[in-house]
């Protein structure tokens, strides 16, 4: 677990770093700037949701494929994540203007919406580079060669980090573009990730292992493999980004220093939660590769052990989000005497306080959720994770705007209903009938071919 999911939790946390550092930079110019590329980021993420978490799934039928003894059918299942990708990149423009529409409705004050349908706009139209990045992942991913995403991820965010320094503030002789420079820095960061995934997935080692000379082109049985086995973890990623917008949405339509706090805590809660994704995806590839080879004990196990790497992890966040919540908090502040930051600084301090109570049980939640997805029990996983994020957006909206108590109070309500569902995708893990489904023909029954992150074959 530590080999396949180490990479990965190293990968989720370069594409942390990213989006931390536009908001970073972006503190520096003001408010108003970091918090139109928080909700601007966020918006064209969402869009984009639906079909990442389709693609996504390639996966686990990669490595369901890998563990039943059928190495070939595994790069032809990223073909057709790869056809998805490219149908989806004119879809996703064509909604543009719906969220344009959308930040109007939600009432985002003027001084933040304009920067932020700039930064907005930029980030879609590069949207094919994510889906790209997302397919092949989700290969090297599956045949648990995740060393691969990892240095995909590192060369990104060592890219874009470099570029937005350079393109937001106008160094080495360069214009200073401010907020467009960090749209420009991620799609440049982006696109050396997508480069490096490419040339690997091209190598000759890689052609002749997975036979690539044989899968680029459309199978209809795998195409309505993964659609229909990916469609429920798309419409979940879709519903609960849409609904997680929302909610960042109405903390911002709160006001100015409702705004300001909360987009502070969000980037520090995404440096808590985006890692486990790296821990999610392991457990799905492992879970999936034991459960192809007929193994759920096995696969048990390789949960259990994402379980205790979640763990370690958020461990260490609790003690930055319990003992020095105030330093967090001041790294966005521009310096000097700014009102709107000094307004802000009590709420975001509370707030973070508040999400020391949850960063344990994201761990649980992120990883039985991937064991479920793994093992192919997709349906029950995205009900449970879409009714979590859709109880939450109208308790909110209700509270904050209708009802028009304290964010303090529905910061916390946030906090306690995260935790209540979580234990409900502990009940649905334990309940154990995710060990009864069956996703792929085995080849070879008791012949499971597993390939660890040094890419060695064990007959298991």
């Amino acid at each position: 677990m530590v080999a396949l999911a180490l990479p990965m939790v190293v990968s989720h946390s370069c594409d942390t770093v990213m989006t931390f550092t536009d908001r970073l930079f972006l503190s520096r110019l003001g408010p108003d700037m970091m918090n139109a590329s928080m909700l601007g980021g966020l918006t064209a993420f969402m869009m984009m949701t639906f079909f990442l978490g389709l693609i996504g799934y390639s996966t686990a039928l990669v490595a369901q494929y890998l563990g039943a003894g059928q190495p070939s059918r595994c790069a032809k299942v990223t073909t057709q994540a790869l056809l998805i990708a490219v149908a989806a990149y004119p879809l996703i423009l064509a909604c543009r203007p719906l969220a344009h529409q959308l930040f109007v409705f939600m009432g985002i004050s003027s001084g933040q919406l304009a920067a932020q349908k700039v930064y907005f706009d930029i980030l879609l139209y590069a949207a094919i580079i994510g889906l790209g990045r997302g397919a092949l992942s989700g290969f090297f991913s599956g045949i648990g060669r995740t060393r691969i995403v990892m240095a995909a991820s590192l060369t990104a965010m060592a890219v874009n980090v470099v570029g937005n320094y350079v393109l937001v503030f106008g160094k080495f002789g360069c214009p200073a573009f401010g907020i467009r420079g960090a749209a420009y820095g991620t799609i440049i960061g982006g696109a050396s990730g997508l480069l490096i995934l490419v040339a690997a997935y091209l190598n000759k080692r890689n052609r002749e292992e997975y036979h690539l000379g044989q899968a680029f082109h459309f199978d209809s049985g795998l195409m309505r493999q993964l659609l229909r086995l990916g469609m429920p973890t798309g419409c979940e990623m879709f519903l609960n980004l849409l609904a997680f917008d929302a909610i960042v949405m109405i903390f911002h339509a709160v006001g100015p220093v409702a705004a300001t706090a909360s987009t502070i805590m969000f980037n520090w809660d995404m440096v808590s939660f985006v890692p486990l994704i790296g821990v999610e995806i392991g457990v799905t590839s492992l879970v999936g590769r034991y459960m192809g080879g007929r193994q759920p004990q096995i696969a048990h196990r390789a949960a259990i052990s994402g379980l205790k790497l979640g763990l370690a992890f958020s461990a260490g966040i609790l003690v930055l989000f319990i003992g020095f919540p105030a330093a967090l908090v001041d790294l966005f502040h521009s310096g000097g005497n700014n009102a709107l930051f000094i307004q802000a600084k009590p709420l975001a301090i509370f707030m973070l306080r508040a999400a020391s109570l949850y960063v344990l049980i994201e761990a649980v939640f992120v990883v039985f959720i991937g064991a479920l997805r793994g093992a192919g029990d997709t349906f029950w996983a995205m009900g449970l994770s879409v009714s979590l994020h859709w109880v939450l957006a109208p308790v909110l909206f209700l509270m904050l705007r209708i009802w028009k108590m304290p964010v303090e109070t529905g910061w916390l309500t946030v906090v306690f209903l995260f935790m209540l569902f979580s234990i409900f995708v502990y009940l649905r893990y334990q309940s154990g009938h995710w060990k009864k489904i069956q996703v792929v023909p085995i080849q070879a029954p008791g012949m499971a071919r597993v390939i660890d992150d040094f890419h060695e074959t064990t007959d298991l």
